[in-house]
C-alpha cells in the first residue's frame, strides 16, 4: 500500500466517522420464515406464516421497528419437506438471520447441529426435540413456553381432573402421525401409564394421513375410553370424520395443539362438535392487539394473506411466535446496549426472556399465554398447558381450563436422560455451571 501521511489518515478517519454518523439507518433485523404454503400441510402452514409475518409488519408500522430498527421477514418455502427446509436454512443464514423457527420436527432435528455450529438460535415453540428444553446441553435451542411432553402430560392431567383423580384401568389410544413428530409423546405416555395405571395402545398413521380405515375399525372394536391424536394437516380432518363415522364420542377425542385448528374440524360440520385439543396459548380474537393489527396492517393492505385468518388458532400461534421473537430481540438490545444485534446477542436475549402477565397485557395480549421466564438451565419455560373445545354451532374454539402445571416428576428425568445421551454422542460439555 505504501506509507500514508499520518495527517491524511487522521482526516480520512474523521471523514469516515462523520459519514457513518449521518449515514444510512442500521441494517434490518432479519427473521427468516421457513413456511409451507404448498403441499399436504399447507392448511396449517399458511395461517401460521401469515400471523408470523403480520406481527413483524405491525411492529414496523406501529412502533417504527424493534428499538427503532425495522424487522425484515425472509420467507422460504419448505413444503414441510426436511431437505427443502435445510436448503432454506443454508440459503438464508447469511442474510443476518437472527433466529429460525423451522415449524417442522424433521427440519428441527437437522438444524440443531447446524445452528449450533453457526451460532444462530433456534426456536421450536411447541414442537421439535423436547429434550432441547435442557439449556445446559442445547445452548442454541429454545422450545418455550411448552413442549410435546408437556402436551402429553397436560392431556393426562386434564383426564385425571375429569375422572376425580383416578384413571386406573381406563383405555387410552394414541393415534399418531408415523414420523419423528408423531412418535414424540410415546415415551411420556408410557411412563404416565405406569404411574396412573391406564392402558395405552398406539396406532400409527402413515403420511399424509388419508388412509385411516383400519385404525378406526380397531378403535371401534377396542372401544378405548379416550383417543389422543398427534396429527397434522389432512390427517386431522380425516381422523375427525372417521371418528364421526364410527360414532366415537367427540368429547373423549383430544388432539395435541397441532390437531386443534379451525380447518381440522370445519369439514366434519356438526359432527365435530365437542372435540378437544390441548394448547399453550389462548384462542379467539378478543385481544386489543387485533385492533392494532386491523388498523396498521390489514386496513393498509399490508397483510401477508387475505386478512381472513386473524384470530384463528394457527394465525394466533404464528403471531405469538413472532411476539416472543420481538420481545427477545428487545431484551438482547437492552442487554448488549446496541440496537443492531447479532444472532449471538439474540440468543442471549432469548435465554434472558421474561414474559410476566404485565408485559403481555402491555402488548395488547392479556392472558394470551402463560407467564414464564427462560434461564440458562431451562430453555423450555414452565410447560403450562390448557384445554380447548370446539363448538360446531358457533364455529369457535374456547379455552375450557386454566393453564395448568404438567408432571415434571415424569418429564424432567426423560429430558435429562435424552439430553445426556445427545451430549455424550456429540461431545458436548454441559454449560450453566
Amino acid at each position: 500500500m505504501g506509507g500514508m501521511n499520518p495527517m491524511k489518515l487522521k482526516l480520512t478517519t474523521l471523514a469516515l466517522g462523520a459519514l457513518m454518523a449521518a449515514g444510512p439507518a442500521m441494517a434490518d433485523l432479519v427473521f427468516p420464515s421457513l413456511s409451507y404454503r404448498t403441499g399436504p400441510y399447507a392448511a396449517g402452514g399458511i395461517p401460521f406464516a401469515d400471523g408470523y409475518a403480520d406481527y413483524f409488519t405491525l411492529v414496523n408500522e406501529r412502533d417504527g421497528g424493534i428499538g427503532g430498527v425495522k424487522a425484515k421477514v425472509i420467507e422460504c418455502e419448505t413444503g414441510y419437506n426436511t431437505e427443502k427446509g435445510v436448503e432454506c436454512y443454508e440459503s438464508t443464514k447469511g442474510e443476518g438471520a437472527l433466529v429460525y423457527q423451522p415449524l417442522s420436527t424433521g427440519i428441527t432435528y437437522q438444524l440443531i447441529p447446524k445452528t449450533a455450529a453457526d451460532g444462530i438460535p433456534l426456536h421450536t415453540m411447541g414442537y421439535g426435540r423436547t429434550s432441547a428444553a435442557n439449556g445446559k446441553v442445547f445452548g442454541n435451542v429454545f422450545n418455550y413456553p411448552a413442549n410435546y411432553w408437556d402436551g402429553a402430560s397436560g392431556i393426562i392431567t386434564y383426564l385425571l381432573d375429569e375422572n376425580g383423580g383416578d384413571i386406573k384401568g381406563k383405555k387410552i389410544a394414541l393415534l399418531y402421525h408415523n414420523s419423528a413428530y408423531g412418535k414424540e409423546p410415546i415415551r411420556t405416555l408410557e411412563e404416565l401409564s405406569k404411574k396412573h395405571g391406564f392402558e395405552l395402545s398406539t396406532l400409527p398413521v402413515d403420511h399424509p394421513g388419508q388412509e385411516q380405515k383400519s385404525q378406526w375399525l380397531q378403535i371401534r372394536r377396542d372401544r378405548p375410553d379416550y383417543v389422543v391424536m398427534w396429527g397434522w394437516g389432512v390427517m386431522n380432518q380425516v381422523a375427525i370424520q372417521e371418528a364421526a363415522n364410527v360414532r366415537y364420542p367427540m368429547e373423549n377425542f383430544i388432539g395435541v395443539w397441532w390437531s386443534g385448528a379451525e380447518h381440522d374440524v370445519l369439514s366434519a360440520g356438526a359432527k365435530a362438535n365437542g372435540y378437544k385439543a390441548v394448547t399453550f396459548h389462548n384462542v379467539g380474537r378478543d385481544f386489543p392487539v387485533f385492533d392494532d393489527m386491523q388498523k396498521y396492517v390489514v386496513d393498509k393492505g399490508l397483510a401477508a394473506g387475505a386478512g381472513d385468518q386473524i384470530g384463528n388458532v394457527l394465525y394466533n400461534r404464528g403471531m405469538y411466535a413472532a411476539m416472543l421473537a420481538v420481545e427477545a430481540a428487545k431484551t438482547a438490545q437492552e442487554m448488549h446496549g446496541t440496537k443492531d444485534i447479532t444472532p449471538a446477542m439474540m440468543r442471549d436475549g432469548m435465554e434472558a426472556l421474561e414474559m410476566p402477565e404485565a408485559r403481555m397485557s402491555a402488548l395488547g395480549m392479556p392472558y394470551f399465554g402463560p407467564s414464564f421466564n427462560v434461564s440458562c438451565e431451562n430453555h423450555g419455560g414452565p410447560g403450562l398447558v390448557g384445554m380447548t373445545q370446539w363448538n360446531a354451532e358457533t364455529k369457535t374454539w374456547s379455552l375450557i381450563s386454566d393453564f395448568q402445571k404438567t408432571d415434571t416428576a415424569v418429564i424432567q428425568p426423560l429430558i435429562e436422560a435424552d439430553s445426556a445421551s445427545y451430549a455424550a454422542e456429540n461431545n458436548i460439555e454441559p454449560r450453566c455451571n
